[in-house]
């Protein structure tokens, strides 16, 4: 079978490998279209991604839709061989007092495509994987293979609103317009928002958010974000100008959720509005279970398509990950199996 190969900084390869076989607790599913990831181009470009480095050639992918290769039993149910599902990434950490409702920031937990942990946590991009039954959610009536690939990052984006709590109502401001930005965008537009604005430094991820549904973008290479006015502001580019803007921009009493990720050093922010606006600034990593609401949004809102933005077969998968470094000229890039 084909599987993709991060072997180290710089490389990439299609390689042929033996079929896997699942033991009595898993289950053999057959990917069908896996979204790239920043983690997956930090990877290819510098062989690694924050801390965790390549120790072996990785498969990378944790943004997968698939269809079974047997049958299953999934929730407690039969599922034949073929149904299509979608992939909960994740295998939890040790469950620590406190913070037992928050799987998703226990320590020692795995995820798909992941170099952290050796061996590796191999992703999805392969022509069959191995997963837990659990880790399977069969895709709801009438959604496509292909957008059911955009669950894991639109979970990323609902997991932070469900930390921010109520949005109905509410002026919103997604600030980079990412794919993880532009589907928070979409589904903060379907929970009931009544404002949702994209700010980004690129024209063209801009243009994709107003399909989504956004009201208002701002090109904020050109123009500064309104100051004072956002009730709620989801940080999405984890740039420190973006930060620092979004304290601005955000309303007294708002609440900032940093959802993009942040490098581990020292950088220059202005957050001096934290104190005289009373500004409540909330971290997000990953997601918990918010990937079922993820499958349903998906299904009731077509226009989150929009984020996908090319499509390539896995034989290509270079040309793939070459357009996926380029924002101007992509959002959400897949590889199809």
């Amino acid at each position: 079978m084909k599987v993709v190969k991060i072997p180290g900084k710089g490389q990439l390869e299609v390689i042929e490998a033996p079929e896997p076989v699942a033991d009595d607790t898993h289950v053999v599913i057959r990917p069908k279209f896996i979204g790239i990831c920043g983690s997956d181009l930090h990877y290819l470009a510098d062989g690694s991604c924050g801390l965790s480095v390549i120790r072996e050639p990785l498969t990378p992918g944790h943004e997968i839709s698939a269809v079974l290769d047997e049958d299953a039993v999934i929730d407690g149910k039969n599922v034949p061989a073929g149904t299509p599902v979608a992939v909960h990434p994740a295998t939890f950490g040790d469950k620590l007092p406190g913070i037992e409702d928050k799987p998703e920031i226990w320590p020692n937990g795995s995820y798909f495509g992941s170099a952290q942990y050796f061996p590796h946590t191999h992703g999805g991009m392969t022509e069959k994987m191995v997963v837990r039954p659990d880790q399977l959610r069969v895709l709801p009536e009438g959604l496509s293979l292909d957008m059911a690939a955009l669950a894991e990052p639109l979970s990323v984006g609902l997991h932070a609103i469900r930390l921010a709590g109520d949005v109905r109502g509410k002026k919103v401001l997604v600030s980079g317009a990412g794919p993880i930005g532009l589907l928070a965008a979409g589904a903060l537009v379907s929970l009931g928002a009544a404002r949702v604005d994209v700010s980004d430094v690129l024209d063209a991820p801009l243009a994709v958010a107003k399909k989504v549904g956004a009201q208002g973008v701002f090109n904020v290479a050109q123009e500064s974000l309104p100051a004072n006015t956002y009730d709620l502001v989801f940080e999405c580019a984890g740039a420190a100008p973006a930060i620092s803007a979004a304290f601005k921009a955000a309303a007294p009493g708002a609440t900032i959720v940093q959802v993009g990720m942040l490098l581990d050093r020292d950088v220059p922010l202005n957050l001096s509005a934290i104190n005289g606006k009373e500004i409540t600034y909330i971290g997000s990593f990953r997601f918990y279970d918010e990937i079922d609401q993820a499958l349903q949004i998906l299904a009731d809102t077509p226009a989150l398509k929009e984020v996908i933005t090319q499509v390539y077969p896995v034989d290509k998968v270079a040309d793939a990950f070459a357009v996926a470094r380029d924002s101007s000229q992509s959002s959400k890039v897949l590889v199809e199996f």
